[in-house]
């Protein structure tokens, strides 16, 4: 089943058009990224889905709704964690879970809300009082209260520390786990390289790269890279590099099969690769080199004829 369907969204505000005709899908218990640099088109798009903007054009659909038409009934059944949410600070943590818990339909006990976001030792705690990372898991809890089926994650672990980054990890895939559908916002590549099954990365309002995160990094290139030997000119090794920083790189598919090459050039030579790095690609390769291609499309666009 799909949980979320978009189909040409367009968006513009004040005569710029924010989001270019984009198209996804996100399926039932699905944790999905959507990744973009800042003013690609992601909170628009966010905003569009949760029903908070009306689609200029194109067809979205949310949990088989209309967001905007229908938006009483998508927000009963989605949860939102916004990158900043307001909060009354002389409340404490427990205040606040309960007053919202007097907006929401059913609302998951309060005691259970701030397990979940591992907050129960500062129940009692004012908000003024919270670290930015705790304000980020007092987001979380709120946004859990009406176990949500959609939840709608935007930058959810930003100035936490590794542990409770850890922490937020582990409850988002067991969220998942149990069948609710998450999509996810953030600049912390590695956070949706862990999480996220698929992804759709957004550039100038477009979707530029996208689909199922080990296929797509599969299809690109992982890099080798060691201290280039002295007295060696690049273009003799056995394979093209570049040389950065005083290092030999080799960007390859298949860079298992590189570096096997590049010690039996080296080892027929009596050589030393040294500080020798073998590695995959990664969501920041592909992250950097979405928006480079997209940077030198639009200079191509805009060169004069």
């Amino acid at each position: 089943m799909t949980a979320i369907d978009v189909r040409g969204l367009r968006k513009s505000h004040q005569g710029f058009e924010a989001v270019k005709g984009i198209s996804f899908e996100v399926a039932e218990g699905e944790i999905f990224a959507l990744l973009g640099r800042n003013g690609a088109g992601k909170t628009t798009t966010v905003e569009v889905l949760a029903g908070f903007q009306r689609a200029d054009a194109g067809t979205v659909r949310v949990l088989g709704l209309d967001p905007w038409a229908d938006r009483a009934a998508v927000r009963g059944r989605t949860g939102v964690m916004l990158q900043e949410a307001g909060f009354f600070p002389d409340l404490t943590v427990a205040q606040t879970i309960d007053t919202w818990r007097g907006f929401t339909s059913a609302p998951r006990p309060r005691d259970e809300a701030l397990e979940l976001a591992g907050l129960t030792a500062k129940a009692g705690t004012r908000v003024r009082q919270l670290s930015g990372g705790e304000k980020r898991r007092l987001d979380l809890a709120l946004a859990l209260l009406g176990r949500p089926d959609l939840l709608f994650l935007d930058e959810p672990t930003a100035g936490m520390d590794p542990e409770a980054r850890a922490a937020t990890w582990a409850v988002v895939r067991d969220l998942a786990r149990q069948g609710t559908t998450i999509l996810l916002t953030t600049h912390y590549l590695d956070e949706a390289q862990r999480l996220a099954s698929r992804l759709a990365i957004m550039d100038a309002g477009r979707v530029v790269a996208g689909g199922d995160m080990a296929e797509t990094l599969a299809a690109h290139a992982g890099k080798v890279s060691f201290r280039m030997p002295a007295h060696i000119p690049p273009g003799d090794l056995p394979l093209p590099v570049t040389v950065e920083h005083g290092r030999a790189v080799c960007r390859a598919e298949d860079p298992d099969l590189a570096a096997q090459t590049l010690l039996t050039w080296a080892a027929a030579r009596g050589l030393r690769l040294e500080g020798l790095e073998v590695r995959p690609a990664t969501l920041e390769d592909l992250f950097m080199e979405s928006a480079t291609l997209t940077t030198a499309a639009t200079e191509s666009t805009e060169q004069p004829r």
